[in-house]
């Protein structure tokens, strides 16, 4: 778990020096105004490594442990010394892809700002999904579902919030980050999605 123990020191590390120099937390963060009329498209992925509070890190960190740790090591043991490079590229692209909506609904909009590693770790909880669907998952420790189901309520809860947008989480990035995790696992092995759909009739 190397590279996911790195990744998470990096998002940790960042997170906690930016906290301490507001001026570079807020050029981190996803300002789409900021990324789409001046360019500063690096933003789709630096604010990956930036977030709000101590709560909003360790709920990424935690998720990012588990399901980070476990597509590591399905990549390496599918794609050997390739799959270490392909777990970073997912999760980069990740975090890039799942603020593009973001980015295209909110560029006129001076004052809206996204940040956070959601969009990256909820394309590597789908890709796990897609690897192993039956296998339980918990929310909060509560409500344990298997990982198909889980799946499934989470794409429908993130649509629905993000249509109504009553909170301050970008829903959209939860959403297209983890349909772009199943579009990336599909288009690096396809016969995943018989085996999933196998694995389940």
């Amino acid at each position: 778990m190397e590279i996911t123990y790195g990744l998470m020191i990096a998002i940790g590390l960042i997170t906690y020096y930016a906290w301490q120099r507001p001026d570079m937390h807020r050029k981190l963060m996803l300002n789409p105004y900021a990324a789409f009329h001046e360019r500063q498209f690096t933003r789709l992925i630096t604010s990956g490594f930036v977030h709000n509070n101590g709560m909003h890190l360790f709920l990424n960190l935690f998720t990012l442990y588990f399901f980070g740790g476990a597509i590591e090591k399905i990549f390496m043991s599918f794609f050997g010394d390739a799959g270490s490079f392909l777990y970073v590229l997912l999760f980069l692209t990740a975090v890039a892809v799942a603020n593009i909506p973001t980015l295209i609904k909110h560029k006129d909009h001076p004052n809206y700002n996204s940040l956070g590693a959601s969009g990256g770790v909820s394309a590597l909880v789908m890709a796990f999904i897609l690897f192993d669907p039956l296998q339980d998952l918990c929310l909060y420790a509560i409500v344990c579902l298997p990982g198909y189901a889980l799946g499934g309520l989470f794409i429908v809860y993130s649509i629905v919030m993000g249509k109504r947008g009553v909170d301050n989480i970008n829903h959209d990035a939860h959403l297209y980050g983890a349909l772009y995790g199943v579009l990336f696992i599909l288009l690096l092995k396809p016969a995943i999605f018989e085996q999933f759909i196998n694995t389940l009739f």
